[in-house]
C-alpha cells in the first residue's frame, strides 16, 4: 500500500516517533499523531525536506566514472626474422553524467534562446553582408566610369599630338609613328597609367585615380570574404545542430539496444508430429526446453524422458497445451508412395495352390510330402523332425501344386502361423494310430484365423491299430465336420508308407483349388512372401521366396523386409539356375544386402534408389520401436524392482543356421524361466559362429550355442584360450532340455522340515552341573542331541533352540528312541512339567523348472 501510518514509517526507516513527527512539522505539513497516514506525496515531500536539511544540493549533478582495463597481444618482428609478442595494455574511462529534471528544462529554455539569438545574428550578419555587396558594387561601377573618363582622355592628348606635328611641316619619323601607335595601344591596357608624352602634372593624379580604383577592389574581396566565412559559420552551426543531432541520437541508441528483442506477443509456431517423436526433438521444433515439455507431459499424467518416444495422440495435445498449431503427418510416406506406384493390373490367369502342410511332430508330413516328390527328405532332417518351412512345387498328373512343410514341434508356433497366412490351403495329418494332438489342434485355430480351407489326411492308416473314426470324432469335438457327417471338410485316409491314397488326396486339394478360383497376374510386377532366409559363407544372403502374384525375373530389384537388392541369382528346390518364376513358384534368391524375417513381404520396384530409402525407413522405424519398448518396459519396472532380490540370469549367445530357426529357438528359450531365474539372449543372428560372437561372449560371460552351425578359426581360438562355454546342436528340443536344467541348477534349493522325534516333560530338577534338566518320556521317533528342538506348551510354540545335554541315566547319549526316558537339559530356557520338546531337522531339496 502507499499510505502508511506514521508508526509504520518510524520502523521502516529505524526512526523515533516523536523526531519523525517534528519533521514532518519541519516539513510544511499538517502536524498528526503516531496512528496518523502519510502519503506517497506527504512522503516525497518530507524527502525532498529531509535532502535540504542534510545539504544534499539537487542542481550539482550526480556523477560515476567507469575504468576499463583491456590487454591486446601485437606481434613486432626482432632480429634474425623472428617474431616476438608485446602486451599492451589499454585503460579506458568513462563519466557518466545524471542532471536532474529543472536543470534539464533550464537548459532547453537556454539551448531554444541560444538557437534563437543565433538565428537572429546569422540574419544580422546576412543583411550586413547584402548591404556590403551592394555598397561594393556600386564602387565598382565608379572605378569603371573613371577608368573609361581617363582613357578617352588620353586618347584626346594623342589626337592633339598628332595635329600638332602635322602643322610643323615637319616630317614625322617612322619608328615614333609607330611608337605613337604602340603607345595609343598600350593606353587603354595600362588603364591609368601614363605614356612616354604626359606631363608630371599628370602623373600624380593618375597614379591616385589608380590607388584609388584598386583600393575599392580590394575592399571588396575582404569584404566578401568575411561575408561568406560568417555565414557559411552560422549556416553550419544551424545545419550540424539538425543534422549531426539525430545521428548522436541513433548511435545512443544502436549502443544501448540489445541484438535479439523480445517479442510483443507470443510466437504461434507449426509443429510437424509424424507416428512417434522424441520428447526433445519436439521441444526444438517448438522452440522451448525439454525441460517444458516434460512437465506438460507429467500434467497430462505421462511420465517420460527427453530421449523417449512419445506416440502422435499424446505429442498433439503437448503442441495444442503449449499454444502451437499441430500439422500431422504419416512418417511411411515414402513406403506408401513406392508400393502404391506399383502396378499390378493386366490380365488374369489361373495360378497353382498353394498348399501347407501341417499337423502334429511324428505324425508323417515330411514323409507325405516325401512320396509326393518321390525324394528321401524326413531322413535328411537331423532328429527325423522339420526344423524349419521347406518349400517344393511338384508337377502331378492333376496339376502343379506348391507345398509348405511346417515343423510340427512346439517351439515352431510362429511358423505355423505365418505357414497358414501365407497359403491356400492346409493340408491337416493326423495320425491314424494316435488321434488329436495339442500340435493338430494349434494348426486348426491358426487356419480357422486365417480363413483358409483345410483337407484332413488321415496318415498311417497301414498300421493294424489305425483308427481313422476316432480321428473323425475327436476333430469333430473341434468342429471340423467331415463331409459325410454334413460337413465341409474332406477326409483321405492315406498311407506315406506304401502311398495307398496319395492320389485321392491330390484330387482333393485340386477340387478345393478349382472352388477358390485362384488367379494371378503374370506379366505383373512380382510379390511374395518370405519363406526363409540364411547367410551362406560363399554366396552371401539367400532368402527362399515364394512368389504369389507376377513373375520374379533375375535383375529385378528387391525390397524384402529392411534388406533390398538386386537378384544376382535364382534356384529352385532342386538347386538348378532359373532365370524367372511365376506365380506360385518356391524360388531362392540371392544379391540381398541381409537376412529378412520369415514371413516378410517382397516386392519388385523400378527404381533402386526408392528401394534403399525404404529399406533404411523401416530398419529405423524398427529400431525406433524397439528402443520405445525397451523404455517403456525399465519405466514400468522401474518401482516394481526396487527392494526385489537379484534375479539370475543365464547368458546365451545364440547363433543358428536360418531366420526361422533363430524365430524359434529365441521364442522358446525367453519362455523358460520364472521369477527367480531367466534366459537373456545378449547377441543373436544367423551364420557360423565368428570372432566378434566368440568376444562378446567373453565380456558377458555368455554360453554359446551354435545351432547347425560351426565356429570359424578366429572364434575357435578365442574360445580355447579363454575357455569359453560353446555347445553345438542339432535338435531344437536338446537346447530347451539343457537349458531347462541350467537354470534349475542356479534356483536356490527348498528346505522342508521334518520332525523326527516328541518328548514329554513329567518333572525337572536342579542339577549343580547343567542347571535344570527335565526328565522326559519319548512319546514319538528319536530325540537326536544335534538337532534343532522346540518347546510346545499347549501345542503353542513358545521357544527354539537346541538341546545342551542329552542323558540315559548317569550316561551321555546321543539319540533316545521312543518309549524311553530321558533327561534332557534344554539350553538357556527352563520348560515346565507338560511341556513337550520337539525335535525337527531340515532337508534340503532340489528345485525344478516346470
Amino acid at each position: 500500500m502507499s499510505e502508511v501510518t506514521v508508526k509504520q514509517l518510524a520502523e521502516d526507516i529505524g526512526a523515533p516517533i516523536d523526531r519523525l513527527l517534528q519533521q514532518i512539522v519541519d516539513a510544511g505539513l499538517d502536524a498528526r499523531d503516531a496512528g496518523g497516514v502519510v502519503s506517497a506525496d506527504e512522503k516525497k515531500q518530507l524527502l525532498s525536506h529531509l535532502k535540504k536539511s542534510h545539504g544534499d544540493d539537487e542542481s550539482e549533478p550526480k556523477r560515476i566514472t567507469l575504468k576499463r582495463k583491456t590487454q591486446t597481444t601485437l606481434k613486432m618482428s626482432g632480429g634474425q626474422g623472428k617474431t616476438k609478442t608485446v602486451n599492451v595494455e589499454v585503460r579506458k574511462k568513462r563519466t557518466y553524467v545524471k542532471r536532474p529534471d529543472v536543470n534539464v528544462e533550464l537548459e532547453k529554455q537556454k539551448e531554444e534562446q541560444d538557437a534563437l539569438r543565433a538565428k537572429q545574428e546569422a540574419e544580422d550578419a546576412a543583411r550586413k553582408a547584402a548591404v556590403e555587396a551592394q555598397k561594393v558594387e556600386e564602387e565598382k561601377a565608379a572605378a569603371e566610369a573613371e577608368a573609361k573618363k581617363a582613357a578617352d582622355e588620353v586618347a584626346a592628348k594623342a589626337e592633339a599630338e598628332k595635329a600638332s606635328a602635322k602643322a610643323s611641316a615637319k616630317p614625322a619619323p617612322a619608328p615614333k609613328g609607330d611608337s605613337d601607335d604602340k603607345s595609343k595601344k598600350r593606353a587603354p591596357k595600362k588603364k591609368g597609367h601614363d605614356s612616354a608624352g604626359g606631363s608630371d602634372d599628370d602623373k600624380p593624379k593618375k597614379h591616385n585615380k589608380s590607388a584609388g580604383h584598386r583600393a575599392p577592389r580590394q575592399r571588396e574581396e575582404e569584404v566578401d570574404i568575411h561575408a561568406v566565412n560568417a555565414s557559411r559559420e552560422i549556416l553550419s552551426e544551424d545545419a550540424l545542430e539538425e543534422e549531426i543531432q539525430p545521428r548522436k541520437l541513433k548511435a545512443k541508441k544502436k549502443k544501448k539496444s540489445h541484438g535479439f528483442q523480445q517479442p510483443s506477443a507470443p510466437v504461434v509456431k507449426e509443429v510437424s508430429v509424424g507416428e512417434n517423436i522424441v520428447v526433445s526433438e519436439l521441444a526444438d521444433k517448438m522452440s522451448v526446453k525439454a525441460v517444458q515439455v516434460i512437465k506438460t507431459l507429467m500434467g497430462l499424467g505421462v511420465m517420460a524422458t527427453q530421449n523417449q518416444s512419445i506416440d502422435q495422440e499424446t505429442a498433439t495435445l503437448v503442441v495444442e497445451e503449449m499454444g502451437h498449431k499441430v500439422k500431422l503427418f504419416s512418417e511411411d510416406a515414402v513406403e506408401t508412395d513406392v508400393l502404391d506406384s506399383i502396378s499390378y493390373d493386366g490380365e488374369e490367369m489361373p495360378r497353382a495352390p498353394v498348399v501347407s502342410v501341417m499337423g502334429h511332430v511324428d505324425h508323417g508330413k515330411t514323409s507325405l510330402l516325401d512320396y509326393i516328390r518321390r525324394a528321401k527328405v524326413a531322413a535328411g532332417e537331423s532328429g527325423g523332425i522339420t526344423q524349419h518351412i521347406g518349400a517344393y512345387h511338384v508337377e502331378t498328373g492333376h496339376g502343379m501344386i506348391s507345398f509348405l512343410d511346417t515343423p510340427g514341434h512346439a517351439a515352431f508356433t510362429a511358423m505355423r502361423a505365418r505357414g497358414a497366412q501365407s497359403t491356400d490351403i492346409v493340408i491337416l495329418v493326423v495320425a491314424a494310430d494316435d488321434g488329436v494332438m495339442p500340435q493338430t489342434e494349434e494348426a486348426v485355430q491358426h487356419a480357422r484365423s486365417a480363413g483358409v480351407p483345410i483337407v484332413v489326411a488321415v496318415n498311417k492308416m497301414d498300421k493294424e491299430e489305425a483308427d481313422p473314426d476316432r480321428v473323425k470324432n475327436e476333430l469333430a469335438a473341434k468342429d471340423v465336420i467331415p463331409e459325410d457327417w454334413g460337413g465341409d471338410v474332406q477326409f483321405i485316409p492315406v498311407s506315406a508308407h506304401t502311398g495307398a491314397g496319395i492320389d485321392a488326396l491330390l484330387d482333393a486339394v485340386l477340387l478345393q483349388a478349382e472352388m477358390l478360383e485362384l488367379k494371378a497376374v503374370p506379366s505383373a510386377p512380382a510379390k511374395g512372401t518370405v519363406v526363409e532366409s540364411s547367410l551362406d559363407k560363399g554366396r552371401g544372403a539367400v532368402a527362399t521366396v515364394l512368389v504369389q502374384n507376377g513373375t520374379l525375373r533375375r535383375g529385378d530389384i528387391v525390397i524384402a523386409g529392411n534388406y533390398y537388392g538386386r537378384v544376382r541369382a535364382m534356384m529352385d528346390e532342386a538347386g538348378k539356375q532359373a532365370n524367372e518364376a511365376g506365380p506360385s513358384i518356391p524360388v531362392e534368391i540371392l544379391g540381398l544386402n541381409g537376412t529378412p524375417d520369415a514371413g516378410d513381404e517382397f516386392v519388385v520396384v523400378a527404381d533402386e534408389r526408392k528401394a534403399r530409402e525404404v529399406a533404411e525407413f523401416r530398419a529405423e522405424k524398427q529400431r525406433k520401436d524397439r528402443l520405445q519398448r525397451q523404455q517403456a518396459a525399465k519405466l514400468e519396472n522401474m518401482f516394481a524392482n526396487m527392494g526385489a532380490d537379484e534375479v539370475k540370469t543365464l547368458n546365451i549367445v545364440l547363433k543358428t543356421d536360418v531366420r526361422g530357426s533363430l524365430e524359434a529357438l529365441s521364442a522358446a528359450l525367453n519362455e523358460i524361466g520364472n521369477e527367480e531365474v531367466q534366459v537373456k539372449i545378449v547377441s543373436s543372428g544367423v551364420g557360423g559362429i565368428t570372432g566378434t560372437d566368440a568376444s562378446l561372449a567373453l565380456a558377458t560371460n555368455a554360453v554359446i550355442f551354435g545351432f547347425n552351425v560351426r565356429a570359424d578359426a578366429q572364434a575357435k581360438k578365442i574360445i580355447e584360450e579363454e575357455s569359453l562355454d560353446l555347445r553345438y546342436y542339432s535338435v531344437i528340443y536338446e537346447i530347451i532340455d539343457h537349458v531347462k536344467q541350467a537354470l534349475s541348477g542356479m534356483l536356490a534349493p527348498e528346505f522342508r522340515e521334518d520332525i523326527v522325534g516328541i518328548a514329554e516333560v513329567r518333572d525337572t530338577f536342579k542339577s549343580p552341573k547343567f542347571g535344570q534338566v527335565a526328565g522326559c518320556m519319548v512319546l514319538e521317533g528319536t530325540i537326536f542331541r544335534n538337532k534343532k528342538i522346540r518347546v510346545l506348551r499347549d501345542d503353542i510354540v513358545i521357544f527354539e533352540g537346541e538341546l545342551e545335554s542329552l542323558r540315559r541315566f548317569k550316561d551321555d547319549v546321543n539319540e533316545v528312541r521312543s518309549g524311553t526316558e530321558c533327561g534332557i537339559g534344554v539350553k538357556n530356557y527352563d520348560v515346565k512339567v507338560g511341556d513337550k520338546i520337539e525335535v525337527f531337522d531340515k532337508v534340503s531339496i532340489a528345485r525344478t523348472l516346470s
